[in-house]
């Protein structure tokens, strides 16, 4: 029997895009398996944490709270785009949390505000708006107390970029969270962020912007910085 030359060609073309394929797929395959920890948090990563119920990003600045304990005050902001948004993982005090290891659920660590060098910080005052637990950014150089340290919540081994998790005070046991009031002057429109002890829907986030660390100390880039 003989082969027409256009059957040869068709014959041809379909190998080619196999081929193509084929090859496509061991593509994929070997990126997969060279980048295991790109889903994951990281230690020394960069990040914007969004309160998945209001649509808040965690947010800090050099402005004080005017009762309280005076301190630095942490707010939510609707603006995905606001530097002072971005906050630094970091390991507990005087313990490694080294540079690009995934985070385990549990874990002890800190959030360190990229601008003011001050921790994520909760304590027994009362929060101005909604008399919940007030949460601060509290210390000089990234150098505070044990009352800086939070564990994050979540569902498996360790953090993943796309799980919505909780965040516990791991000192007093509160969850960080926003129940929507709102601020006056001077920081008009921004939210309370505070402390719960109870866990509910007001107390998801979720890892949106930032710079994550690989192990290889490379960052793997997710937003505009």
């Amino acid at each position: 029997m003989q082969v027409q030359p256009g059957g040869v060609m068709e014959v041809c073309r379909a190998a080619r895009v196999f081929f193509d394929l084929f090859l496509l797929f061991l593509f994929h395959a070997r990126c997969q398996a060279r980048d295991p920890d790109s889903s994951y948090v990281t230690c020394g990563s960069l990040v914007k944490l969004l309160n998945t119920r209001h649509s808040v990003r965690l947010h800090s600045h050099d402005v004080k709270y005017g009762s309280g304990s005076g301190q630095q005050s942490v707010t939510g902001v609707d603006s995905a785009d606001d530097a002072n948004s971005y906050w630094r993982i970091r390991g507990k005090p005087h313990e490694t949390c080294q540079r690009g290891v995934p985070i385990k659920c549990g874990q002890g660590i800190r959030f360190t505000h990229m601008k003011t060098g001050r921790n994520l910080h909760s304590h027994h005052f009362t929060s101005p708006l909604s008399n919940n637990q007030e949460v601060s950014a509290f210390g000089e150089n990234g150098e505070g107390d044990d009352l800086d340290v939070w564990q994050v919540q979540c569902s498996d081994t360790y953090w993943e970029r796309d799980e919505a998790v909780r965040i516990k005070h791991a000192g007093t046991g509160v969850y960080l969270s926003v129940t929507g009031e709102q601020y006056g002057h001077p920081i008009r429109g921004q939210r309370e962020v505070h402390g719960m002890p109870s866990a509910n829907q007001n107390n998801y986030w979720k890892v949106m912007e930032g710079v994550f660390i690989q192990p290889s100390n490379e960052a793997f880039q997710h937003d505009e910085l």
